[in-house]
């Protein structure tokens, strides 16, 4: 068992890693005005954007699964991390629609899988007793995004152009590589089992039920908030009033109140029962979800506290999810799993913005029309997820040999 000081800057460098692939894909949102004027996109277009890095990103955490319990969970981190920066720097040059589209499949390839290697190395390292609040401090990482990352991509957006933001990301990805090559701890673990081959090993992790429960949790997590969340920036700048040039507020004020609320949310989930927290929290997501995709014309004011609440609430449910989500690994196979349910994460995304693509359309003033039905999509996926939680178990087994930091 490691100690709290090291547990401490493992997940403060899991948080840096997670930052970047986190503004990487959230910096497409609020850009959506600017890739539909400049490449001439339709909404169902500009959702293909979305989709291509998601539907790449699931097909990448299929194959990861089938070798992720046989390496190092640190060398392999660094090495997916190093093609993630590589795709930044593609996205960064991609001279036009076509091309960019392939960028974005490159970067959902090692961009996908970071996600799943991360939360298998918190569940490797950290007990569950504690890891509502390590996931808290790791999912953070989205409000830094929010807060810093996603506003000065877009000050530098209007200053240089939309290139900028991705370069920003790019940057930011090598100096958080060479830092985490130094401080990143050792990840040893058990491997896969002996004697069992990799299809074997990958249908056993595939089918085993309490799996299966949790893929359809988060395939549910996704269409209940992906469906609505690439369209956010779009709806408040064509139908709610909001100016371009105030979107990083939106941002800005949101990420300031997830900062703390993510933490919070944490503990009170290891405090309370992650499945209990997760429907309270879920319960008044809804409000949000509803007023967000039904909101008329407003005024700054309104459209800070719609949208506030909107991450509090979307993405704080979130936090004790991914606790129950880590913890439902047959013991043994948690890096296949994770790598696997980052796989039907990224499906659930890409689904949920395809099929939102589909539903909206813009009108002769631009506007977007049928939003709504969009929010009742995710409403529904919201109930049936807080129905099906109950049936996702805990499975955990001390599992945990995470050395010193590795200098």
């Amino acid at each position: 068992m490691q100690s709290s000081r090291h547990e401490q800057w493992m997940l403060v460098t899991l948080a840096a890693i997670q930052f970047t692939a986190t503004l990487d894909f959230m910096v497409m949102m609020p850009l959506a005005p600017q890739f539909t004027r400049i490449f001439g996109l339709s909404a169902r277009e500009f959702g293909f954007l979305i989709s291509a890095y998601t539907f790449a990103a699931a097909a990448a955490g299929i194959v990861t699964s089938l070798f992720v319990d046989r390496f190092d969970r640190r060398q392999l981190l660094l090495a997916v991390y190093l093609g993630f920066v590589g795709a930044a720097l593609a996205t960064t040059a991609a001279p036009s629609y076509p091309l960019l589209l392939l960028a974005r499949a490159l970067a959902g390839i090692f961009g996908g899988v970071l996600g799943g290697l991360i939360f298998t190395i918190i569940g490797d390292a950290v007990p569950e007793s504690r890891r509502g609040r390590a996931t808290g401090i790791v999912m953070t990482s989205f409000s830094v995004a929010t807060v810093a990352g996603v506003p000065l991509a877009l000050v530098l957006t209007n200053l240089i152009g939309w290139r900028a933001a991705f370069g920003l990301v790019a940057v930011l990805g090598i100096a958080a590589g060479l830092t985490a090559r130094r401080t990143l701890p050792e990840a040893r673990h058990a491997g896969a089992r002996a004697g069992r081959g990799v299809w074997t090993e990958f249908r056993s992790t595939l089918m085993f039920p309490n799996h299966l429960r949790a893929f359809l949790f988060t395939l549910l997590m996704m269409l209940s908030g992906f469906s609505v969340i690439p369209y956010v920036s779009l709806y408040i700048t064509s139908n709610a009033g909001v100016a371009e040039r105030d979107l990083p507020w939106i941002y800005l004020v949101g990420g300031m109140a997830t900062f703390f609320t993510a933490r919070w949310i944490g503990r009170w989930a290891d405090r309370a029962g992650k499945r209990r927290a997760y429907r309270k929290i879920a319960w008044v997501s809804l409000i949000p979800l509803v007023a967000i995709t039904h909101a008329p014309i407003l005024p700054l004011a309104a459209v800070l506290l719609l949208t506030t609440l909107f991450f509090v609430f979307v993405s704080g449910r979130m936090v004790p999810a991914m606790a129950i989500v880590t913890s439902a690994a047959r013991p043994g196979a948690r890096g296949a799993f994770m790598a696997l349910n980052s796989a039907v994460l990224q499906i659930g995304s890409g689904v949920a913005a395809t099929l939102s693509g589909a539903i909206v359309q813009r009108s002769a003033s631009g506007a977007l029309m049928n939003y709504n039905w969009v929010g009742y999509v995710a409403v529904a996926a919201t109930l049936i997820a807080i129905a099906w939680v109950g049936t996702v178990r805990s499975l955990d087994a001390p599992t945990s040999n995470i050395g010193p930091s590795a200098r």
